[in-house]
């Protein structure tokens, strides 16, 4: 995927990661959730896939862990917001 291809919903979800506010539920394909509540499965997916997100360290099917940004998805998010309209960048 290249960067247009993400959404604010993927920049909101990597920015939490990033704040240490998510966490991922492990199993076949992990859930992501922030601050408690559940994300959308589908973005999620597409971050973890994408190696952008992953658990802070292997645990069985079923535990939650920390979630957190690998080097692609510090680069990624660092693209996304410097070409965030919101941030003044330019798309």
């Amino acid at each position: 995927m290249t960067t247009e291809e993400y959404t604010p919903r993927h920049r909101a979800m990597m920015r939490a990661v990033a704040d240490g506010r998510g966490s991922l539920l492990c199993g076949q394909r992990p859930h992501l959730s922030v601050d408690g509540l559940w994300c959308d499965f589908t973005a999620s997916g597409v971050l973890v896939d994408n190696g952008l997100v992953r658990p802070a360290w292997h645990a069985p099917a079923g535990v939650a862990v920390p979630a957190v940004l690998t080097d692609s998805g510090s680069f990624v998010l660092r693209e996304l917001v410097s070409c965030s309209p919101a941030t003044g960048g330019a798309r």
